[in-house]
C-alpha cells in the first residue's frame, strides 16, 4: 500500500511540475507581429531557433487583427505591434504584462508608385495632380499603417481632397501589393517595405520630423506555458544581434 501511495504523489508532483513555472517543452514560442515585420522577422525568427534550440511560430497580420485575436484568447506568447493604439486595447483586456513593455522600433511612411510609372513627385501635392488617380493605403480606419497615412495627410491637409481617391486594404503589405500589380497609381506604406517589392519605387518620402511618430511596441503575454523562454526571445530582440538586422531592415531602433 506504501508503494502505492508513493506512485501516486510522483505522479502528481510530476504533473503539477509540467504546469507550473517551469516552461513545458511542448509546443513553439507564438509571436504575434504586426504584418510590416514579416521579412525580419522570419530572419530573427530562425537566426534565434538555430541559436538556441528553440521553436518560434509566427504569425503575421495587421496589428488590429492580431489585437482582436488575443482579445479572443489567442495563444500567444509575445505581441509586437505597429502603433501603441492596438496594444493599449490587448492591455486593457489584461493580456499583457504590463512590466514586460517595451518600445523596439520606429518606422518611415513613403509614398511609392510601379517602377514604370513616369511621374515627379516634389511634394504631396502632387498626388492630386492627373497622374494619380487611385491611390493605396492600409485600412485606415483601424489598421496602423492606414492610420498613420491618414494622421500625416489630415495634418498637411490634404486628406479631404484625396479620400476619394483613396484605396483601403487589409494591411500595409496588401497595399504595397497593389502597387506592384499596377492596379493603381500610387500607395502610402512603410520605408522598410519596398526593399521586398520588385516593381516599386519610392517617388516621395515623408521626412520623419514631419510625419507621424511611428512606434512599434512590444510585450509578453499573460500566457504561462513558455515564461522563460517568452523573455529571452525578448530580450534577444532589443539585443545587438536584432538591432543590427532592424537597422539593415530600415527600421530605425530607439
Amino acid at each position: 500500500m506504501y508503494r502505492l501511495v508513493a506512485a501516486i504523489l510522483t505522479l502528481c508532483l510530476t504533473a503539477c511540475s509540467a504546469t507550473g513555472g517551469e516552461d513545458r517543452p511542448d509546443g513553439p514560442l507564438v509571436v504575434s507581429a504586426a504584418s510590416s515585420l514579416t521579412n525580419v522577422m522570419e530572419r530573427l525568427a530562425r537566426a534565434y531557433e538555430r541559436e538556441t534550440d528553440t521553436r518560434v511560430e509566427l504569425n503575421l497580420a495587421a496589428s488590429s487583427t492580431l489585437a482582436a485575436q488575443l482579445i479572443a484568447g489567442a495563444p500567444v506568447d509575445l505581441f509586437i505591434s505597429a502603433d501603441l493604439f492596438q496594444m493599449d486595447r490587448v492591455a486593457a483586456a489584461g493580456v499583457l504584462r504590463p512590466e514586460t513593455r517595451v518600445e523596439l522600433l520606429s518606422n518611415q511612411l513613403v509614398v511609392v508608385a510601379p517602377a514604370d510609372a513616369v511621374v515627379r513627385v516634389t511634394s504631396p501635392a502632387s498626388l492630386l495632380e492627373p497622374g494619380f488617380g487611385r491611390i493605396a493605403i492600409a485600412d485606415p480606419q483601424g489598421v496602423p499603417a492606414g492610420v498613420y497615412a491618414r494622421t500625416y495627410l489630415e495634418s498637411i491637409g490634404l486628406w479631404a481632397s484625396l479620400q476619394d481617391q483613396l484605396v483601403p486594404t487589409r494591411n500595409v503589405r496588401a497595399a504595397l501589393v497593389t502597387v506592384q500589380a499596377g492596379n493603381v497609381d500610387a500607395g502610402i506604406v512603410y520605408r522598410t517595405d519596398v526593399p521586398s517589392a520588385p516593381g516599386v519605387t519610392v517617388v516621395f518620402e515623408v521626412p520623419v520630423a514631419e510625419g507621424p511618430v511611428i512606434t512599434y511596441p512590444a510585450a509578453l503575454t499573460t500566457r504561462e506555458t513558455h515564461t522563460a523562454s517568452a523573455e529571452r526571445l525578448l530580450a534577444y530582440l532589443q539585443g545587438p544581434e536584432a538591432r543590427a538586422v532592424f537597422e539593415a531592415a530600415g527600421f530605425i531602433v530607439p
